[in-house]
Parts: C-alpha cells; sequence; structure tokens
C-alpha cells in the first residue's frame, strides 16, 4: 500500500518521447510482472494511435515508489486534440516536461506549456534523447528558458528541476550530461517527489469530485473518469451530480456510487473509498458529462466547469446517398449517425455538432483537419458509411469586420527544399517569420498563415519534399479575412454512367489529366474519376469497351500501358474536394463524387448559387 500520492501529467511536442517514457517508468516500478508480456507504448493503445505514431486520448496509469503512488497522465502532442490536453491537466498538480536533446522546444511544446502555466502547476524539464548523435543539450537548455520567459512565467516556474534522460533505455540523471550506463528512472523518481507538490484538499470536507473524462464498459455502461478534490468518495454511498443545468437551491440529481475503480498500473481496480486527491473511475450514472462535479448529497456544491478552446474548423457528416451505398457497410441510417456523433461529443469536449437543414446532414466542428480525420476514420472502421464535405474555416466578427483563424507552423526541411516550401506558403498568405539552421543539411521554417490556407499544405508539403518534411502546427489566434485562396488547379473529370472501368477508356483519359482509379473498379454517374489537366470540368465515359471488329493491326494490339493513378487517402480526398464535391467514405472505399451526381442537378444548383 501507500501513503503519499502525486499527480503528474506528461506534456511535450509530438514525438518527444511521453510514451516512451511512461513505458520505462512501468516497467522500473515492478508495475508488469516478470512473465508478462509488454507491447511497446502501452499507452497507445488505440489501433489509430499506434498506426499513425501519435496520441489521440489522454490516459492515466500509476505507479507505486517509496510508499507513495505516482498517477501519471500521457497527453497526446498534437494541438488538434488540445482538448485532451486541458482536460489532462485539471486532474494534476505538476508536470513533466519532455524536450529532445536535439529538436529542442517546438509549437506544441509552447502550447501545453502554456496551458499548464495558467494553471500554475510546476514542472520538471526532462531533457530526452541525450544519446542522439546530433544532442545540444544546452544550447536546448536555453532554448527551454528562454521559452518560460516567453511565456512570462513567473520566477517560481522558471526555478524548475533538470533532468537529462535516455527514455527508450529507462536511464536518466539530475542535471545535463549522459546519465551511466547503470542508472536507473530512480533520479527522475526522486525528483517527482521532491518537487511535484502532494495534492491539496481536505478529506473531512464534504465531497466535491469533478468529471473529466468519459469511458463506457460492455458490462457497466458508462464510466465517468476524474479527480477528488474535496472529501472522501465511498462506494455504496449515495451522492449528488451537479449538472450544467444545475442551479443553487434545485434539488440535484441522486445516485448511489454501485462502483468505484481506481488506477493501478495500467489497469482499473476495485477500492472501498478515495481521498481527496486520487483518480477515480465510477459506474451508474448513464446522465454524467464532461465538466460534472459528483458532490456530497447532503451538502452538494458545483466545482467550476472545464473550458476548452473553440473548434476553428467544420464539415458537413450525411448518409451515404450514392448508387453504391450499403455494399460495405452495417451503418447507413441516419440515426446510426447522428446516435455515433453524439457518443462523440459525450467523451471529446473540444467537438461540437451543429443541425443542419436536412435530417440526414450534421455540421462537426473541431480543432484541425487531423482530428476530423482521426474522427472519421474510426467510424468507418466501425462499419459506418457516410460523406463528408470539405473542412471549411469558422470565422467571427471583431467591430463589424470578418476574421479568420490565423495557423503558426514549424517545417523541418532538407535544405535543399526550403525554396520549395516558402513558395507554396506565397499563395496561401503564409508569411515566413523565422528560418534557421536545424539538423546537418536540414533547415526549420517558422511560418504563420490563415488556417485556410493549411487545408491541403501538408499533402503538397510531403509530395514537394518526397516525404522528408515535418510539419507542425497550432493555434495562434485570429486575424482580418485575408480574400479567396487558390485551391487546386484541374477540374474534375466526372463519370457519366455506370459500370465497370476499362484499361481502353482510361488510355484515353490519361491523355487529358491524372486518374484517380484504375481498371475492373466499379463507377457511377457523378463519381469523380480523375483531375484534368485544365480547369475546367470534364463529364467522361470511363467504361467504354473497344469495338469489336475483325480488323486487327499491330499498334492498336499492344497492351494498354497506364499511369500509376493517384489513390487518394481519406486526408488527401478531403483536402483535395471543391465546394460542391464530397468524399464518399465506407469500410472498404474513398471515393470522391460530386454533390449532385446528375448534370442537370449540377446545373440547376450552379445557377441558384450564382
Amino acid at each position: 500500500m501507500y501513503t503519499q500520492l502525486r499527480n503528474v501529467a506528461l506534456v511535450a511536442h509530438v514525438d518527444h518521447g511521453k510514451t516512451t517514457l511512461v513505458d520505462a517508468l512501468l516497467r522500473a516500478t515492478g508495475t508488469f510482472a516478470a512473465h508478462q508480456a509488454v507491447v511497446d507504448r502501452v499507452m497507445d493503445s488505440n489501433d489509430q494511435e499506434r498506426e499513425r505514431g501519435i496520441t489521440i486520448l489522454a490516459k492515466a496509469a500509476s505507479v507505486i515508489y517509496k510508499d507513495t503512488k505516482i498517477n501519471l497522465v500521457d497527453t497526446p502532442g498534437h494541438a488538434d486534440f488540445g482538448g485532451e490536453v486541458e482536460r489532462a491537466l485539471t486532474m494534476v498538480d505538476g508536470i513533466l516536461l519532455l524536450v529532445d536533446a536535439a529538436e529542442g522546444p517546438l509549437p506544441q511544446t509552447r502550447y501545453v506549456l502554456q496551458k499548464a502555466l495558467s494553471l500554475n502547476l510546476p514542472a520538471i524539464v526532462v531533457i530526452n534523447k541525450v544519446d542522439r548523435g546530433d544532442a545540444r543539450a544546452e544550447e536546448v537548455l536555453d532554448e527551454v528558458y528562454q521559452l518560460f520567459i516567453d511565456l512570462e512565467a513567473d520566477d517560481h516556474h522558471i526555478d524548475f528541476s533538470v533532468i537529462s534522460a535516455v527514455a527508450r533505455e529507462g536511464r536518466t540523471m539530475v542535471g545535463l550530461g549522459m546519465p551511466a550506463a547503470d542508472a536507473d528512472l530512480s533520479s527522475l523518481l526522486d525528483t517527482i517527489l521532491e518537487r511535484i507538490p502532494a495534492p491539496g484538499g481536505d478529506a473531512s470536507a464534504p465531497l466535491q469530485a469533478l468529471v473529466t473524462n468519459l469511458d463506457a464498459s460492455e458490462y457497466l455502461g458508462r464510466l465517468a473518469i476524474g479527480r477528488v478534490y474535496q472529501g472522501v468518495m465511498r462506494k455504496g454511498e449515495n451522492v449528488a451530480l451537479l449538472e450544467e443545468e444545475f442551479a443553487e437551491g434545485q434539488p440535484p440529481l441522486k445516485r448511489r456510487l454501485s462502483q468505484l475503480m481506481a488506477y493501478m498500473g495500467v489497469s482499473r481496480v476495485e477500492v472501498d473509498e478515495l481521498r481527496a486527491g486520487d483518480l477515480f473511475v465510477v459506474a451508474g450514472f448513464p446522465e454524467v458529462e464532461i465538466g460534472d462535479t459528483i458532490a456530497s448529497a447532503e451538502t452538494p456544491v458545483a466545482l467550476p466547469r472545464l473550458t476548452v478552446d473553440e473548434p476553428v474548423l467544420r464539415m458537413t457528416f450525411g448518409v451515404n446517398t450514392s448508387p453504391f451505398a450499403g455494399r460495405d457497410g452495417k451503418y447507413l441510417t441516419s440515426r446510426h449517425l447522428i446516435d455515433r456523433l453524439k457518443k462523440e461529443i459525450l467523451g471529446n469536449v473540444s467537438i461540437k455538432l451543429h443541425e443542419t437543414d436536412s435530417a440526414d446532414v450534421m455540421e462537426v466542428a473541431g480543432r484541425g483537419e487531423l482530428q476530423l480525420a482521426v474522427l472519421i476514420e474510426g467510424m468507418r472502421r466501425e462499419g459506418f458509411e457516410l460523406q463528408v464535405s470539405r473542412p471549411e474555416v469558422i470565422t467571427k466578427e471583431v467591430n463589424g469586420k470578418k476574421f479568420e483563424p490565423l495557423e503558426r507552423g514549424v517545417c523541418d526541411v532538407p535544405d535543399e527544399y526550403v525554396g520549395a516550401v516558402t513558395q507554396a506558403l506565397a499563395p496561401r498568405k503564409g508569411r515566413v517569420t523565422d528560418l534557421r539552421s536545424g539538423d546537418p543539411g536540414r533547415s526549420v521554417i517558422t511560418f504563420e498563415c490563415p488556417s485556410r490556407g493549411l487545408i491541403g499544405f501538408r499533402s503538397l508539403l510531403m509530395t514537394t519534399t518526397r516525404g522528408t518534411a515535418m510539419l507542425h502546427q497550432n493555434h495562434a489566434g485570429w486575424m482580418p479575412w485575408c480574400g479567396e485562396l487558390p485551391h487546386r488547379l484541374g477540374g474534375a473529370m466526372i463519370a457519366d454512367r455506370e459500370g465497370m472501368i476499362t484499361a481502353y477508356a482510361l488510355d484515353n483519359l490519361q491523355l487529358r489529366g491524372e486518374l484517380f482509379v484504375e481498371p475492373g473498379e466499379k463507377t457511377y454517374e457523378g463519381m469523380v474519376v480523375g483531375e484534368s489537366a485544365r480547369g475546367d470540368e470534364m463529364v467522361v465515359n470511363a467504361v467504354r469497351a473497344k469495338e469489336k471488329n475483325n480488323i486487327r493491326t499491330h499498334s492498336h494490339d499492344d497492351g494498354v500501358k497506364l499511369a500509376a493513378p493517384r489513390i487518394h487517402t481519406l486526408e488527401t480526398a478531403i483536402e483535395w474536394i471543391a465546394d460542391d464535391e464530397l468524399v464518399e467514405v465506407t469500410p472498404k472505399a474513398i471515393r470522391v463524387r460530386k454533390r449532385y451526381l446528375n448534370p442537370e442537378d449540377r446545373k440547376k444548383a450552379f445557377k441558384k448559387a450564382n
């Protein structure tokens, strides 16, 4: 058992080693039994997290060290999942700020540190990957100090402890340097006990606990996750649930705590009681939502609700209406779609839902393209069929003028592509604010650009730099609307009938643009099969077969040679489409289509819009 408690969050830029460090801490403290098979990045349990190599959901685990239970909360590094970071920080009393010894603090380091400082959380700075050949630990530490100063941190925040680490090997030391070959994580764990304060809160006061996350169990139903701020939470006791609409003087919803769980290692274990400062998981509240307070039934007092940054992008999610609807998926109706989206916003405070004129279409607003793409991909894997529109930015009015969201980006590219990247930013109204040398042979470009300009920029960047660039971006405020921005250069090649695509038809079409399809695939009227070389749209026959006759010529009968088509991923399809187009998403296919499949309907819609 334990007598002391510490709650700490691991925050960092993408790929600086948070999840790897949690793995090392779990191993070092004997959380995994000797016979237990351990998977790398155990906290990234979601399929998409493992495939994309990023953390999407904030998760908690715990270790026991020197009679102290240390709750570790692993947070995402992408700005798109900032809602997860903000919720995680309300559960802890301090942070471990991980910084790569070669890359130094990057945009997301600034973002998560800013959130932690606004909550007055003390930090321990961990300079990770000091064994890299290009490590520059001293310079990086200076950059971290500069970052604290730029964020106007108080003196007591700047007086942080520094740990050097090789998280992958579980070695750390206090101060700057290379941890010894036989070093372990005890110096980091001792520093956590010394520098992160024990949770405040009076265990003898009436119960107050804040719900910061939700989960679901097949057996227990909806689970509320959060932190006890005051008092003691006991299994079997009656408590009050204070929802958003709760007002003083009205009777709150009362429930019995049928099941109470705490974190132990990476598992949840049943407990009889949890005291002020503990993290909890409770069942038996089907109505609970993020931000609610679980309070004493006799003297219920609500805690301040969670607030998160507002969404900056929105897109529509609709029922699949293509001629191929229902061939792949299990969930096809508007009821399925709306229920799934409502389930998403229960556990994801940074996504907002709005109804539209159509009962079959919902508007979904989020932090960025990546967050929305992760949601669509998750639904697709669950068996949903849907069609989604091109993302558009959410604007606001300031003193009668239209303002749009601004993004700050940092792009790490090989030196030979610096010119190409700056040229790509110029028509998108992007402005380079800093250019410096990074690793040998690479440069780091810092820029500001309207969020609209960065829709589609990531895939263009990867194509231009042959996949060698790294791009990180985060919301940087608002700027005056900067007018129309360029989109794709070519028009759509639109199929004029349903059928099987033939090599003979594609052989003629490839001379007029780039194809998205291959022979043997099926197409339907209104489906986009390619991008024409010219800016105007083309209606084409992609299923035409070669006429059979008795005349044979050697040159005509050579095998057709087709260039490799551009196969759209979910992200590239969403970026490529125009306002009058949709992406059809099914468990087995991603297709681009016109909003109106029939040419006459398209003409009517065009006339109406103009």
